[in-house]
Order: C-alpha cells, then sequence, then structure tokens
C-alpha cells in the first residue's frame, strides 16, 4: 500500500505541475491519525513559496478524483500540512481474505528475480570455536538471505575460510604449546588428545590438517547449530591452488596498477579511495592476505553474482577501503557491495560481564551460549539489536520462560491460535468477513497489512532488528484483541468463522515472521 500511496501521490503532484522524484510515505507515531502519512506538502511548499495546508488541499482533492474507491476510508489533512489516509473496512477485511489464501506466500515478491547475490558472513579464522561475536554475525547474515529469497533473489551464503596464512601457523604452535602459542583453551587440549600423531610434525606440516580440525570438528557443527543452512565454504588454499591468487595480481599488473618498492609488489589502492596503498607480494616473495583477498574477489567476480554482501567484525571496518579498491580496479563496481560491520557483543551474567577473548581461555563460545539458552532464544535476542550498536546480552532475561521473555511471549501466541482452532467447531472455511469491524479487529488486520511492506524495506536496508520488534507489536495486538473479543462465540456462528479466518492470518503471518527470524513457531507450550 506504501507503494500504491505512493503512485497517487506522484500522479497527483504531476497533475499539478510539482516536479518531485517521490513522496515519502510512512506510518503516524500516532495511530489515531491514519495508517500512513506524507509530509509532501510541506517539503513542497519550501519552493514553492506557498502554504503548506493550501497544497496539501489540492494534493487531496486529485488524489480523491482518482479512483481509489474501497481502499480509503477518509483522506484527511492536518495542520501543519500532514496528508493521513485512512484503509477502508473493506480492504482491511480483503487482506484477510489475502493472507489465508496466499499463507506463508504472502510477503513474496518479484523484486529480486534475475539478481544473484553472494552473502559471505562469519568467515572467522579457522584456529578456534566460534564465539558470541560470530553469532551474531551468522544470525544477521542468515536472516538477510532468507528475506532476500522470499524476494526471489538468488543468494549465496559463503564463508571464507583463511587456511593459508599465518593465523594457521600460529594455530600450529598453539597445538604444540612452545614458546610461539598464541591460542589456548579447552579446545587446544582436546585436540592435542584427538590428533595425537600430530605432536610429532613440524609447525608447517601440521598446520594446514590442524586448522582442517578446527572447521570440521567445532566450526562447522556451530554454524550447523546455528541454524544456517546451506553455507558454502570457500578456503583460501584452492584460491591458491586454482589460481585465482596469481591472475588477480596478472589483471592488477596488466592494468598498470601495481609497482615495486622496497623489493615488494604494491598496489595503487589510492587510486580507488584508499588512504594508502597496499602491498601484494612482500620482499620475502610471500603474498599477503590482501592479495588473497584479490583472488576471492575475482573468484566471486568470476561466478556472476550481480551483489556482494560483506558482514564483518567491528576489527574489521578498516579493510572496507581496500576491499572496495581491489574489487573496482578488478571491475566489480563498488556501489555493487555492501558492508555490515557488526559490534562487539557483552555477555551480562549476574550483573557482570563475562569477558571475551580468543587468545584466551575464557573466551565464551556462541555453542556454550546455544546449550544454556537454546536456539530460538540465541537467535531472537542477537536479532533485536541493529548491528552497528554494542549490544548487551541479558543472560538473565535469556534463561527466563515466561512471558517476560520476548521469545515466548511470541511463542504463544502463535501456540494459542493453534489450541483455539484446534478446539473450535467450526473451520475457517469461507467466512462474511465484513463482520470483522471492531476496532480491536481492524487494529489486528492493521498490523497484518504492514508485514509485506516491511519485507520489502528490508531487503533495501537489511535492517532484519525490525522483525523481532514488529512480531512483538503483532502479538501484542493479537493478545489485545482476544482479551477484549470472544472468538468462539457459539450464539454467533457467523462471526466465529470470521474471527477464525482473522486469528488464522495472524498465525500465518507470525509463523513466516518467525521462520525468517529462525525461531520455531510451536503449537502448544
Amino acid at each position: 500500500m506504501k507503494e500504491e500511496i505512493k503512485k497517487l501521490i506522484g500522479n497527483a503532484l504531476q497533475n499539478l505541475g510539482y516536479e518531485i522524484k517521490e513522496a515519502e510515505v510512512d506510518y503516524p507515531k500516532n495511530e489515531n491519525f491514519g495508517d500512513y502519512t506524507t509530509n509532501i506538502a510541506m517539503i513542497l511548499s519550501r519552493n514553492a513559496k506557498k502554504n503548506p495546508m493550501e497544497i496539501a488541499e489540492k494534493l487531496k482533492t486529485k488524489i480523491e478524483n482518482l479512483k481509489i474507491k474501497d481502499v480509503f476510508e477518509k483522506i484527511e489533512i492536518i495542520k501543519p500540512g500532514y496528508i493521513n489516509f485512512y484503509l477502508s473496512k473493506e480492504y482491511l477485511q480483503n487482506k484477510v481474505k489475502e493472507i489465508n489464501e496466499l499463507e506463508n506466500k504472502f510477503g513474496d515478491s518479484q523484486i529480486g528475480k534475475g539478481i544473484k547475490i553472494n552473502n559471505e558472513f562469519i568467515s572467522a579464522n579457522p584456529t578456534g570455536p566460534l564465539h558470541l561475536g560470530n553469532g551474531r554475525g551468522g544470525f544477521w547474515g542468515d536472516v538477510i538471505s532468507k528475506i532476500l529469497k522470499k524476494n526471489n533473489f538468488e543468494v549465496i551464503n559463503e564463508y571464507y575460510v583463511n587456511n593459508a596464512g599465518e593465523q594457521t601457523i600460529k594455530l600450529a604452535h598453539s597445538f604444540k604449546k612452545d614458546e610461539e602459542a598464541v591460542y589456548s583453551g579447552k579446545y587446544i587440549d582436546e585436540m592435542r588428545n584427538k590428533y595425537i600423531e600430530l605432536t610429532t610434525q613440524s609447525v608447517q606440516a601440521s598446520a594446514t590438517p590442524l586448522s582442517a580440525a578446527v572447521m570440521s570438528d567445532y566450526i562447522c557443527p556451530s554454524v550447523e547449530r546455528m541454524g544456517i543452512k546451506d553455507m558454502h565454504y570457500v578456503y583460501e588454499k584452492d584460491l591458491y591452488d586454482n589460481g585465482f591468487v596469481d591472475r588477480a595480481i596478472e589483471i592488477l599488473k596488466e592494468k598498470k596498477l601495481t609497482y615495486e618498492k622496497e623489493e615488494a609488489l604494491w598496489f595503487k589502492s589510492t587510486e580507488f579511495g584508499d588512504d594508502k596503498d597496499r602491498v601484494l607480494i612482500k620482499k620475502d616473495g610471500q603474498k599477503t592476505y590482501f592479495a588473497s583477498d584479490c583472488g576471492y574477489i575475482l573468484n566471486k567476480i568470476e561466478r556472476g553474482f550481480d551483489k556482494i554482501i560483506e558482514i564483518w567484525g567491528a576489527d574489521h571496518h578498516g579493510y572496507i577501503n581496500r576491499f572496495q579498491a581491489a574489487a573496482e580496479a578488478l571491475g566489480f563496481k563498488k556501489e555493487k557491495i555492501k558492508f555490515i560491520i557488526v559490534q562487539l557483543v557483552r555477555l551480562v551474567k549476574n550483573g557482570k560481564e563475562v569477558r571475551m577473548s580468543k587468545r584466551a581461555g575464557n573466551v565464551v563460545y556462541i555453542d556454550e551460549l546455544l546449550e544454556k539458552v537454546g536456539l530460538d532464544v540465541a537467535r531472537f535476542f542477537f536479532l533485536m539489536y541493529s548491528p552497528d550498536t554494542h549490544m548487551n546480552f541479558d543472560l538473565g532475561l535469556a534463561e527466563e520462560q515466561s512471558q517476560k521473555n520476548p521469545v515466548y511471549y511470541v511463542q504463544y501466541a502463535h501456540a494459542r491460535i493453534c489450541s483455539i482452532i484446534k478446539k473450535s467447531e467450526k473451520k475457517k472455511g469461507r467466512a462474511d468477513l465484513s463482520l470483522l469491524t471492531h476496532e480491536k479487529e481492524l487494529n489486528l488486520i492493521r498490523e497484518l497489512n504492514k508485514f509485506p511492506e516491511l519485507i520489502k524495506e528490508i531487503t533495501g536496508t537489511y535492517e532484519v532488528h525490525k522483525l523481532p520488534y514488529y512480531v512483538i507489536k503483532l502479538a501484542d495486538k493479537f493478545h489485545s484483541f482476544y482479551n477484549n473479543q470472544l472468538v468462539i462465540d457459539k450464539n454467533n456462528p457467523e462471526l466465529t468463522k470470521a474471527r477464525l479466518n482473522l486469528i488464522n492470518a495472524v498465525k500465518i503471518v507470525l509463523a513466516e515472521t518467525l521462520r525468517l527470524i529462525g525461531v520455531s513457531a510451536p503449537e502448544k507450550m
């Protein structure tokens, strides 16, 4: 409906002779002021030097002259020039029918048809189990992919494994527990017991099999426990073996974007907006991590992706400019790359922070959290915060198994609806939806109506933290309706059928939203 209102306003503006790219349409902060609102009249008044109320009235008249029968109950102007749109009862009632017909396809679109996206997330070094920060980025990336797929984008979930660099050597030293050991923790001892034959091998010889063991024994199982499906793993060593790193460097040389200085080979990344040029090959002949990144970018380009999403930890923020520079130099437009930086997580336990450090033995691993609070709670809590904000994970609230916990609150709404439908003698079937006229019913439908618009919005912004807040509000509206209205009224079977259709529509949207978040929708609790 947002898009339809934008079109109506656009047509009205054209008829009045105004030029503007697109009107902003939003939900009023106060629900008493309609279902949608626009401040376009106030924006126009600045250049036109006219009273915004006068412009708003003219726009309203033009819009009302267009074919909008049965869509709006009324269009209202309020000072200083807002135009508020009120959806009609008939429009809302028909929305219940639409949801019941489409079921979990409600909110689907074709806007991504033919567009191929590489969504890279987690990509932690294969030197130890995944920690809470990795979990936050992992959940975020997974939900972005689910949203994109609902809009018919072709999406690949991807994890880049740095298994050819210095980190694997550090892992091998840590495994041997020599003077160059860096990593510690229970997992090191577990690996020493399991792979005892590697203790007699050299650091160089054991580095690759040890990093492979970390992937197979810790990281890949954790990714599965996090509910992330169809993860595609790309290994740095394979990029070298298949020639991508060397070919990327040759392409940069051919484009005269490299030079030699201090016996090293440099990439002219400053020509593409980076703050300094970057070394590709060190004077000892070893290729840098950045050279590997160039090979990986070339690999993505040759696989034909139209867009690349990079979800990185806070410590990688400084890598954005060099990554963009390499991509652009290799032929991929930087505006086709979306970077999402995930900030740090603090686990708050008994009022105190539990410190996290991957190089120490007191790391909080994502598996430990999942075992303690469960997958549903972990995913919901992590996704309630925008990634650009630091997060306090409230372990006390997460362990609360009551409606104080937002996850249980939402799941209980779904389970309650399932129970009502199961107990009802009336099937949801055909119903006279014009009987749904109570304000509690209409408010509930208004919230359902927002779902497709939210899905489309997140497709462009990737702000998946809006999903948990949406589903909480939908549960709020359902509980408010349920506590005020009798769903099954033996004295009014037709109204009962209409309300069963309504709550079934709520069940559908609750379940689909939870599916996108990666949380279960139980039928009983």
